[in-house]
């Protein structure tokens, strides 16, 4: 399969659009295969390629980079576009076709059984989730996409007979024309609004991963969700409703803490004891359920897997206990829906740390939550940590330049034997790198 695809790639005029982590995946593979074909590589950044040691001595390279890096888009056979890379303001029509990235070409071709998984919250956990319920019970299986590292760095070692679990962004579904064969639509919350023109065009993106599907394949998604409702009415495949809210019209459906799968009782959450806390994540193990029971797996080892599994790192992820104050990271939590979901789990939350990049989310509801709820401190960080404190009661807020500040105040105000958390409600860019760096020094600084 792998020579299909550099087949596709050969003597075309490819521009690789965005030379990070996932630009320099497509690099090394089509370098790899096509020694000295012609590439064209495209960044922001001026002079971007002085940085890359492994462009140095390569004399087959186009670079093109500052402001106007993504002109003359329609020159080029391909472009094989970053994810994070916006084409808000542009009109694309003309080079729609040509538009690509490696989880398509992936889908396209590489002939295995794929699960996709979406949603703006929880899909990291459910994917990772369904992958450890497939390797316990000895599927093999791979899993792929927005986990951190590249597609392309797997792509010699994916055989036909493993199955794909890919867990796919909104950036990543955005010009997708090909769609798994199990899609997985967890939920949508306004985010990634400096990205898109609308929250219509995000959703739209999300959609991305159903669209394309064809009949013998499966959609699961979020029942009560009226957007999502009204948007899989043109769903080709087979599709499976999940209703936290009970409702049994649903394939899948909590009721009394119960989790039915066509009317048959699946989990009893009431007895079981799982790790990952909060609603949140049972509504994720649902979809779970739904996987496990389409693909016919054992169920009792599907369930041993779900109790047993750990969090993963910066989603409630338990930093410790100093000086008697418990502390938590959820960096992942961008968006106010998230954070609410985080606090409501933890239940003894006394201080929360919130703030971050500005994209145009509404925050009526969440300023409505902070000040109806039992935080006493509420730690306001730039930049919408310092809007949402405009609106927030005196006596609970602290307003704060830095995270350094953030945690030695959370450090002096928070009740002993009651629960610190970051959890900013807001994306982590302009201040840091991704939300993982702003955990890892979140609780590198709880721990001094």
């Amino acid at each position: 399969m792998i020579n299909n695809l550099i087949k596709y790639f050969e003597g075309k005029k490819i521009l690789i659009l965005g030379f990070g982590k996932e630009g320099q995946s497509t690099y090394k593979l089509i370098r790899k295969y096509l020694k000295q074909q012609i590439l064209y590589i495209a960044d922001k950044e001026m002079n971007f390629q002085n940085n890359y040691e492994m462009l140095k001595d390569d004399s087959n390279l186009v670079f093109i980079s500052g402001e106007k890096y993504l002109e003359d888009l329609k020159e080029y056979d391909i472009i094989m576009k970053t994810p994070g890379i916006s084409f808000a303001g542009i009109n694309t029509t003309k080079y729609l076709h040509k538009i690509k990235s490696q989880l398509e070409l992936l889908l396209e071709f590489y002939n295995n059984f794929t699960i996709g998984v979406t949603g703006t919250k929880g899909k990291s956990t459910t994917s990772s989730l369904i992958y450890t319920v497939l390797r316990e019970q000895n599927r093999k299986c791979m899993l792929l996409g927005n986990i951190g590292v590249p597609v392309f760095d797997y792509i010699d070692s994916i055989q036909e007979d493993i199955l794909l679990v890919l867990e796919m962004s909104s950036h990543q579904l955005e010009y997708m024309k090909l769609s798994p064969n199990i899609a997985i639509l967890l939920n949508v919350f306004q985010e990634h609004l400096d990205h898109y023109k609308s929250f219509e065009n995000y959703i739209e993106a999300k959609s991305n991963i159903f669209k394309y599907q064809k009949q013998l394949d499966c959609l699961i998604y979020n029942y009560d969700n009226p957007i999502l409702d009204k948007l899989v009415d043109n769903a080709c495949g087979k599709v499976y409703k999940v209703s936290f809210k009970g409702k049994s019209s649903s394939n899948i459906y909590l009721k009394d803490n119960k989790i039915y799968y066509n009317e048959k009782l699946m989990y009893d959450d009431s007895k079981e004891k799982r790790n990952l806390v909060g609603n949140y994540n049972l509504n994720n193990i649902m979809f779970v359920i739904a996987v496990s029971e389409i693909l016919k797996l054992d169920i009792n080892k599907t369930i041993e897997s779900i109790n047993n599994f750990k969090t993963l790192e910066h989603r409630l992820e338990f930093v410790g206990k100093y000086n008697d104050i418990l502390y938590y990271d959820n960096s992942i939590g961008t968006v106010p829906m998230a954070t609410i979901e985080a606090v409501n789990a933890l239940k003894n939350v006394d201080t929360l740390i919130i703030g971050g990049m500005n994209r145009g989310i509404d925050y009526g509801e969440f300023i409505e939550y902070l000040n109806n709820s039992d935080i006493n401190n509420i730690i306001c960080m730039p930049e919408t940590g310092h809007n949402i404190a405009k609106e927030i009661k005196k006596d609970k807020r602290y307003i704060v330049d830095t995270l350094e500040e953030a945690v030695k105040v959370a450090k002096r105000v928070t009740q002993k034997e009651k629960i610190c958390l970051l959890s900013p409600a807001a994306a982590s860019y302009g201040f840091f790198k991704n939300f993982e760096e702003k955990g890892n020094l979140y609780k590198a600084l709880v721990k001094e």
